[in-house]
Formats: C-alpha cells, sequence, structure tokens
C-alpha cells in the first residue's frame, strides 16, 4: 500500500511530498522546506515511516531545502540531479535512474529548462509524477536566471512529461491558484503556455515577456541550496524550547506528556480551560491548576504570567490546544499543550483534586 501525503508551505507557496511504502516503513520526501522540518518529522513519526531519502526536484530560489536538517536528524540521504551544481548530496541522479523505497520506486527523468538540474520523478505505475516547476497547473517554471533554456523547458515538457498517460495525476513544485493536483491529459489540453497547438516559438515568445521580479528570498536560497541546505549563518531554525520535554504535533503546537508535566508542574502554570463544572468534578483538576474558561480566555490573558511557561489542560487536548494557539497568537513564548488532557492524565496515574465529587 503506498502511502501519500501533500504537504504545503504558504510562505512560498512550495509543495512537498511524502510517499511511504506501508509494508517495509520506507519513505521518500521530494522537496522539503527548510521552515517546515518539524512538521515533517512529526509527521514521518505519527505514521510509522523511516525516511531514506530527501529528493530535490532543482536548486530551488525561493526557499531553502530542509534536507541537510533531516539527515542530521533523521538520518535520511540527499538526491538531486547530477546537473544541479550543489555539493554535499549523498547522490547524484540521471535521467532513467530509479530511488526505491520498499516495494515501491520513482523513476527519474530530465527536465531541463527552468534550471540546468531540474527533475521529475515518476511512479512506477505511472499514476503521478511529480514536476518541480519544470510543469505546474496550467503554467510552467521561468526561464529567465539560473542557465533556464525555453527551448529546453519546451522539450522536457513535450518529450518527458507529455507522454505519460493522460489519467497520471501531476503534482507540482508550487501552487500558486489553489488548485493543488492536475493530469498530464489537462495539461496537454489546457496549459496556456505549452499546451494545445502552442508551438516552440509561441513558447519563447510568452517567456521572454513574462517580466516577473526575482525571487525575493533569491539571494539567500541559492547558496543554502547550493550546499543541500546546511547552514552557514544565514538560514537558522529557532531551537527545540528547553525548559521541559516536549513534542512537536501536526498541528503546529508543542505538546508535554503527563509524566513530563508532573516533573515541572511545580515550575509552570497549568492553565485548565473547561468550564467550572468539569473543573471542580468528573475527572477533577491538576493540582494548583488556574481555571480559565476557554471562552473567558482573550478577555483574562492579563491573569497569567507571561514569565512562567504555561500548559494547557482540558478533558481530551482539544480545546486546550485552541487555548495554546490563542496564547502563542498572543505573545506568550513558553506554551505547550498537556497531550490527550485529563483523560490520559488520569490514566496514566496522575494525582487529581475534586474527581467524582
Amino acid at each position: 500500500m503506498l502511502i501519500f501525503r501533500p504537504l504545503f508551505d504558504p510562505s512560498s507557496s512550495t509543495w512537498s511530498y511524502l510517499l511511504g511504502d506501508r509494508a517495509s516503513g520506507e519513505a521518500v520526501l521530494i522537496d522539503p522546506v527548510f521552515e517546515q522540518l518539524r512538521r515533517d518529522e512529526t509527521l514521518i513519526r505519527e505514521l510509522g515511516l523511516s525516511l531514506k531519502w530527501t529528493l530535490e526536484t532543482h536548486v530551488h530560489a525561493d526557499h531553502v531545502t530542509g534536507a541537510w536538517l533531516l539527515r542530521q536528524r533523521l538520518g535520511s540521504r540527499i538526491a538531486l540531479s547530477v546537473d544541479g551544481g550543489a555539493k554535499g548530496a549523498d547522490r547524484l541522479l540521471r535521467d532513467g535512474e530509479r530511488m526505491a523505497f520498499g516495494a515501491r520506486h520513482l523513476e527519474v527523468r530530465a527536465t531541463p529548462g527552468h534550471t540546468s538540474g531540474c527533475l521529475s520523478y515518476v511512479l512506477d505505475d505511472q499514476s503521478r509524477v511529480f514536476s518541480g516547476d519544470c510543469l505546474l497547473i496550467r503554467g510552467c517554471g521561468r526561464t529567465d536566471f539560473q542557465q533556464g533554456d525555453t527551448a529546453a523547458l519546451y522539450r522536457s515538457v513535450h518529450l518527458k512529461l507529455f507522454t505519460l498517460p493522460g489519467g497520471c495525476l501531476v503534482h507540482p513544485g508550487h501552487d500558486y491558484n489553489g488548485m493543488g493536483v492536475s493530469s498530464i491529459e489537462e495539461e496537454r489540453r489546457f496549459n496556456p503556455r505549452l499546451g494545445g497547438e502552442v508551438g516552440e516559438e509561441d513558447f519563447a515568445g510568452f517567456m521572454q515577456h513574462l517580466g516577473l521580479p526575482h525571487p525575493k528570498k533569491m539571494d539567500l536560497a541559492v547558496p543554502a541550496n547550493l550546499r543541500c541546505g546546511q547552514p552557514a549563518g544565514d538560514i537558522e531554525l529557532p531551537p527545540d524550547p528547553s525548559w521541559a520535554r516536549l513534542h512537536f504535533s501536526i498541528g503546529g503546537l508543542w505538546e508535554i506528556a503527563p509524566h513530563d508535566l508532573t516533573e515541572i508542574a511545580a515550575r509552570v502554570q497549568v492553565l485548565d480551560v473547561r468550564e467550572p463544572e468539569e473543573f471542580k468534578h468528573g475527572l477533577g483538576h491538576i493540582q494548583g491548576a488556574v481555571l480559565l474558561p476557554l471562552g473567558q480566555l482573550a478577555s483574562r490573558l492579563d491573569e497569567l504570567s507571561r514569565d512562567r511557561p504555561v500548559v494547557t489542560v482540558c478533558r481530551s487536548g482539544a480545546r486546550s490546544a485552541r487555548a495554546a494557539a490563542m496564547l502563542v497568537k498572543a505573545g506568550f513564548q513558553d506554551v505547550a499543550n498537556l497531550s490527550g488532557g485529563m483523560l490520559r492524565w488520569r490514566a496514566e496515574g496522575g494525582a487529581v483534586q475534586g474527581a467524582g465529587e
């Protein structure tokens, strides 16, 4: 069984793609984004996967890759085009090679034009193609920097991608229009730059008059990506919190397990956001917890200290996750949600007050 998860970075409109083989647990991640490291690492852990490779479609100019950091944290290896010019990769790829993950594989297709080192990855049954910036939904990558070549891009699309089955789904490197996915048949027919009866001269004329500014992060991203994302003083991921043992959730929040909260409860503010009756009876509450129901929290933030970490609590962890997000948005620096809420706290033997009264 194939595990497939498309992952979006809104700041750069970049798609990353996680593919895994359920039987073996092996996975690959296409075009990871530096700032999304924690999200990607969390998802890989939650799905029980082992990341074998990060695959780049090209040396990006609009974001920094997370490949190097993922190698440091998960032991994955880095692969990209032999023509990309980057240093520090574990494998340099050529047209026609295969990248295996468990019983599945991706076929490497060289699709230069946007840059000289662009690759597309075709799933083994040709049901999906990951086209990077070569072919976008109703568009394509620009050709006015990084050894861009309009003639090469036209040939790449027509000879390497449009020859795939019409039902093959196209998963692009970017999505600027909110469409997410297309198909080879759709792009053959409707792509205004490359589809229908558009010839190579038509395409060249179109691309020569785009008049686009260079990507805002280009001066930062390209040098970093030529190092496979290895930091060199110009980029830095914020450090993990040090005030407790925490784990990052796929929802974008830090969470703490009950046994870890037990060890630091005296040093933090435990914020219970349930209703008063829930707090007093039923599952009870954690000793020393402050009760601020979720519906009142926004108007009572001044009752919390900004100098001590806050752990939010509710029955199951859902309402308190919302409370944690509200605190982070309000500028609180050290915030975590109690994973599983009072249900998990009680199940793991945590002490309570008021239970069943």
